[in-house]
């Protein structure tokens, strides 16, 4: 048998190839029709998300670990999954304050194909094992492959590499669990979401299924870190007006200051959220407050408590 044909074969079998029954007609249907499918399909999503929590939940707690011991993570993907991984992590200094190089996002083909499609860069391990060791990737770090058919070479190459250094390998894909094959994982993250309302279009279902898992793996991460008060943001950069006037509400809604002694007390403590409020709500100066959060692993109620 040729590779071609062995290639052939393997894509037959993937649940993102499949045709969906429920939109075998739609060439056929109105626009709200067609809208209406994709949006029936769209809700099943969540659904396939939920079943995964608890190995989604492994993985935070995984990355945690990581970071605490001074590792990074970093996202290996292609195509859409390679996008809605340089997102996520692009995403994560201005809403946490986290440092760039903690969260990282690699598309095969690099920067050109954040924007315009490249072509077989996806086809060969090589690409994905170069990448990491370019990348820098240490035992300390974690990598997460990010395909929705799962079997995308270059996610697959960069995965297996990290292993053999020793890194802590995750993985998304939105094909079923009891097919997932990758020894080199030691967390994997399977919502099977079925076939797309377009066959083979995995920047629908699938992409959304990603994006959702993306979304909790961070998010969650960073409130395990200390990121958030209540269900506030406090580790925000002041790096446009907007987060400057939000950093002001935010201390405005836990202290009850007005926004002029908002504004003061940011000022003194050089925009850094998380400082204004233990030197409001613990009534002590700024060497203090810092004190106090370092202690406190940077976690807000702690400082406050002493």
């Amino acid at each position: 048998m040729t590779e071609e044909k062995k290639l052939f074969d393997e894509i037959s079998k993937l649940s993102t190839e499949q045709k969906n029954p429920n939109s075998v007609n739609i060439d056929m249907q109105s626009t709200e029709e067609i809208l209406s499918i994709i949006n029936n399909e769209d809700k099943n999503v969540p659904l396939a998300v939920e079943q995964e929590i608890p190995y989604i939940a492994k993985a935070v707690d995984a990355i945690v670990a990581a970071i605490k011991n001074g590792g990074k993570l970093f996202y290996f993907g292609a195509g859409t999954s390679g996008r809605l991984g340089v997102v996520d992590a692009s995403e994560c200094p201005p809403t946490f304050g986290a440092p760039y190089d903690m969260i990282n996002g690699y598309i095969a083909g690099g920067k050109e194909a954040m924007f315009v499609a490249q072509e077989g860069a996806e086809d060969f391990e090589s690409g994905g094992a170069e990448e990491v060791i370019k990348a820098g990737v240490t035992s300390k770090d974690v990598v997460c492959g990010i395909a929705a058919s799962r079997r995308t070479p270059y996610v697959i190459g960069a995965v297996k590499k990290a292993k053999e250094i020793g890194a802590t390998t995750l993985y998304i894909t939105a094909t079923p669990r009891n097919t997932f094959n990758i020894d080199e994982v030691d967390i994997a993250m399977c919502p099977h979401v079925g076939p797309e309302v377009v066959m083979g279009s995995t920047r629908m279902k699938s992409g959304t299924a990603q994006k959702l898992v993306l979304n909790m793996l961070t998010t969650t991460t960073f409130v395990r870190l200390g990121k958030t008060y209540e269900n506030m943001m406090i580790d925000l950069q002041m790096t446009n007006k907007k987060l400057v006037e939000r950093s002001k509400r935010i201390v405005m809604m836990i202290t009850g200051v007005e926004y002029d002694e908002a504004t003061e007390y940011l000022n003194k403590a050089d925009g850094h959220v998380k400082t204004a409020l233990v030197m409001i709500l613990a009534n002590v100066d700024l060497d203090t407050a810092k004190t106090r959060l370092e202690k406190a692993d940077g976690f807000v109620r702690k400082a406050i408590a002493g």
